[in-house]
């Protein structure tokens, strides 16, 4: 069924929901068999049957191959005929005229035909791809619209990013009363031909000759026209980003798409990092860099971004939404993992809403982990008794190793662990402790804490704090960097590893247990005290065990002393 006038009247007309309310389902027009009939017979009989045609995304029409159907996540072929010149020559003259970026239409619809060239010039293979108005995807974002702020969608190619911008453009254009002009590069968004799509609704369109005098038509439509807001489809090159932040500077909204999955793409791309603000290098001061915690040369964000509101489209009916993408971009240079509302579209129209933290309006969806994103499961990797915290700064394992034999879990005791963190974000800190409900409170000094968890910056500038962590026996744990995954895991480090450390009898099978005592002190020997040359004072052992360890650690040529009493009588190895 081809997109009338009625249904786009009927479509304009209905109103606005709520973005918790029920809504009735997406409606789908897509002229299909305004396309069908351009496509060589077999193909068109191979296509005839309703369930060929539902969700199919583009035909494929190669020299010498049998024609091929995409649908999402698989391909059919169609027939055992291979495409002949002569069908490829049929459909090309059917067409409208094929532009610089090669690239056709059928007049008043949204397909897209785009050519394969040789040599020569002459087209060896064509891709059919499908175009449908589909209402109702505004409801995603149908409040966002009502701010009047910058929008910018991301997501995959094939994800519905064009067909939500024409959806936008046609609410904002008819429901909300804006002036609106479509930047139409390839006429994707308003389709083929002068006059354009009914999906669009009343907002204008302008059509660009070549793609790379996009950024010209977008100043052009600004000065000319007017508008309130200006919709355009792939920001890709530096001249369009520039072209976008002059705009928003001017006061007129945006709403664009752009070559990207999700933000973090953007930031580290130098052509289009300015729609989110811009990077650059800043060398802080030491003052400034020991309050943070971080290192002298640190990336910040340059201004504020062009667009304050931004969408990741992780499916077509699954959306991230950043709110403030200022602030979201300023986490991920920090580090920090962003905090996106998750919306999805159930199939019966109902939107629900969630921030990662709880759902609203339904049950979660099944898909949750991909949408945690840069927040990664924990992998633990302790695989022996030499893994155990010391007192001395031991380096945490790679995060992106694995032993499979890890353990996931280990000894509980009713007392929550009390952790003294150096240097550690302390809504990090919370946040590790929420997602994992781990039994650890913070404390505020050495003597409460069973435990202190640093990041090695820190650590090197308090030695006094660790000479009297040695003294009153209070295990030092180090990690790398202030991130939400090594926070994790050195907190499921310590509860697996407390009973090692937490009472003061130490059990005499362990002292005694020279095989994982001699590895321990292998291990902190050459792995702390010979390459970085700082001492490592090991585990409590019993008389016979310490005189191994300290045999081996003359082989080392290295020198060591006792301390302790009775039971908790260690070895302290120094460097040479």
């Amino acid at each position: 069924m081809g997109v009338t006038s009625e249904s786009v009247a009927a479509a304009m007309q209905a109103p606005t929901p709520d973005p918790t309310a029920s809504m009735a389902p997406q409606r789908i027009t897509d002229d299909l068999d305004r396309l069908l009939e351009l496509l060589p017979e077999a193909v068109q009989e191979s296509l005839a049957a309703p369930e060929a045609r539902e969700e199919l995304l583009e035909v494929v029409l190669d020299l010498g191959r049998v024609p091929e159907a995409r649908y999402p996540g698989r391909a059919l072929t169609l027939g055992e005929r291979p495409i002949e010149r002569a069908d490829l020559k049929a459909l090309v003259e059917r067409l409208g005229r094929f532009g610089g970026d090669n690239r056709a239409g059928i007049e008043r619809t949204l397909h897209r035909i785009s050519a394969i060239r040789n040599r020569s010039g002459e087209v060896v293979g064509l891709t059919c791809r499908v175009g449908r108005a589909v209402f109702g995807t505004v409801a995603m974002v149908r409040d966002l619209l009502d701010t009047g702020q910058s929008l910018l969608l991301m997501g995959r190619p094939g994800v519905g990013k064009t067909t939500a911008l024409r959806e936008i453009a046609r609410v904002l254009a008819d429901d909300l009363e804006r002036r609106v002009v479509v930047i139409d590069t390839s006429n994707e968004i308003a389709g083929d031909g002068d006059i354009p799509h009914p999906a669009i609704g009343r907002a204008r369109r302008m059509q660009v000759a070549r793609p790379e005098l996009q950024h010209q038509v977008m100043i052009e439509a600004v000065e000319n026209h007017m508008p309130e807001v200006i919709v355009i489809d792939e920001i890709g090159t530096e001249l369009e980003a520039l072209a976008a932040r002059t705009i928003a500077e001017r006061g007129v909204m945006l709403v664009a798409t752009a070559h990207g999955n999700e933000l973090a793409n953007l930031i580290k791309n130098p052509t289009l990092s300015d729609l989110v603000g811009g990077i650059q290098s800043v060398t802080l001061g030491d003052e400034e860099a020991r309050r943070r915690g971080s290192q002298k040369s640190v990336l910040e964000r340059c201004a504020e971004p062009t667009f304050p509101l931004a969408v990741e489209m992780q499916a077509r009916s699954q959306w991230l939404v950043h709110r403030e993408v200022a602030r979201t971009v300023d986490l991920l240079l920090r580090g920090e993992p962003p905090r996106p509302q998750v919306r999805e579209l159930a199939p019966d129209g109902r939107l629900r809403l969630a921030d990662l933290g709880g759902w609203t309006g339904l049950e979660p969806p099944r898909r949750l982990a991909p949408l945690m994103g840069s927040i990664p499961p924990p992998t633990p990797r302790l695989r022996s008794l030499r893994d155990r915290p010391s007192l001395v700064p031991v380096p945490m394992p790679d995060p992106c190793e694995r032993s499979p034999g890890a353990a996931e879990s280990g000894p509980k005791r009713a007392a929550p662990l009390r952790v003294l963190c150096l240097g550690l974000s302390e809504h990090l800190v919370d946040q590790a402790l929420r997602a994992r409900s781990m039994a650890v409170v913070r404390a505020e000094a050495v003597e409460q804490a069973d435990a202190i968890l640093s990041v090695r910056q820190q650590l090197g500038r308090d030695p006094e704090l660790r000479r009297f962590a040695q003294v009153v026996g209070v295990p030092i744990l180090v990690i790398k960097s202030d991130s939400l995954h090594q926070i994790q895991r050195a907190f499921e480090r310590l509860l697996r590893h407390r009973p090692a450390w937490g009472s003061e009898t130490v059990p005499t099978d362990r002292l005694d247990d020279s095989v994982a005592a001699m590895e321990e002190c292998r291990e902190a020997v050459e792995r702390v005290v010979l390459p970085q040359g700082r001492p490592v004072e090991l585990l409590p052992r019993s008389d016979r065990v310490r005189n191994l360890q300290a045999e081996l650690v003359g082989h080392y040529r290295l020198r060591w002393a006792e301390f302790g009493t009775g039971a908790s009588r260690r070895l302290r190895v120094f460097p040479a």
